[in-house]
């Protein structure tokens, strides 16, 4: 069972989000019921419900799709969303072990960083020569944006080589920078 995750903006412009899913326990057949809710950039609340199968689950999901409705809540379109590009500078053109380990890191902290406040999630990462990208999708990418740091520098996930960028998602070639700033050299993907 897949998350569902929706977004309501209040008439101040406050963004909102409500999520939910089903995650079964290991080796069981019983698992629990999440709703995770908040205002975006903020720590969500989470509410679960244990021990429910899978059936009764699905049932909880239909429920909690029907009174997101209700309340105003919608899925985001792609086009609601931003590329938030978060990108390393290394040392080698292929990247080192070093580099694959801070590779793995970074999203690890970003996936649960961003997700607990609404602002995203880690969609891929590549590598170019001498760089390493870390592409997020977010509604609110200035918040995101703050976030990313924030995470980053807690993990103390070498910050010095830290660049980040954003565009619209529909023209992903339009990446300005958002940190460091000002910027000294232009931000390329390749």
């Amino acid at each position: 069972m897949a998350i569902v995750r929706t977004y309501r903006r209040d008439e101040d412009g406050t963004l909102n989000f409500r999520e939910a899913w089903f995650s079964e326990y290991e080796g069981e057949e019983l698992g629990q019921f999440v709703v995770n809710h908040g205002v975006v950039g903020h720590q969500s609340e989470t509410e679960t419900a244990k021990d429910v199968t899978a059936a009764i689950a699905a049932g909880l999901l239909d429920a909690f799709i029907e009174q997101c409705e209700a309340d105003g809540f919608k899925t985001l379109t792609d086009a609601d969303q931003h590329w938030v590009i978060v990108q390393y500078s290394l040392k080698s053109a292929a990247g080192t072990d070093r580099d694959k380990y801070l590779e793995t890191t970074a999203k690890e902290y970003l996936t649960g960083h961003l997700a607990w406040r609404g602002l995203g999630t880690v969609e891929s990462s590549d590598y170019a020569p001498r760089k390493l990208n870390i592409r997020i999708l977010s509604p609110e990418p200035k918040r995101a944006v703050s976030a990313i740091k924030t995470c980053l520098r807690e993990a103390k996930l070498d910050f010095t080589k830290l660049s980040i960028a954003t565009a619209p998602f529909d023209a992903p070639e339009n990446l300005k920078l958002a940190h460091p700033l000002p910027s000294k050299t232009p931000f390329t993907l390749s």
